[in-house]
């Protein structure tokens, strides 16, 4: 017996609408529902292109403990087309790489931008 196929990823913030922002406006993903759990928690589950996984952000009621996002503990991997376009366009909506771009052994290129509270997304050009 298997699981049948990956869902979503959760990600715990602190600032749910700032987050969902950045997703958006940096990245191009669409906000497909939104609602409070049963736990009082506001739930957005983001649509990835190309893709029937989602990304879940989740910030829990007032009174919860902060998050706090360690170094590099995860982050999420998008596939580009033109990672040097791709860069442009995000510094043209006032966003910048941290690492990057680095031709990797595959021939493939990456390049890493920090989401707030922490978490990293890598864009990956495919060789």
């Amino acid at each position: 017996m298997t699981v049948k196929k990956l869902l979503h990823t959760r990600m715990r913030v602190n600032d749910i609408e700032t987050t969902v922002k950045f997703y958006e406006q940096a990245l191009g993903l669409k906000v497909s529902r939104r609602h409070t759990s049963p736990r009082g928690a506001q739930l957005v589950f983001l649509a990835t292109p190309n893709s029937e996984e989602e990304i879940e952000i989740c910030q829990m009621p007032p009174g919860s403990p902060s998050v706090q996002v360690q170094p590099d503990l995860m982050h999420l991997a998008f596939a580009v087309d033109d990672l040097e376009k791709f860069s442009d366009e995000l510094k043209k909506k006032g966003f910048a790489l941290s690492d990057g771009p680095t031709k990797t052994g595959s021939g493939s290129v990456i390049a890493f931008i920090d989401a707030p509270e922490g978490y990293e997304i890598e864009l990956i050009e495919k060789a």
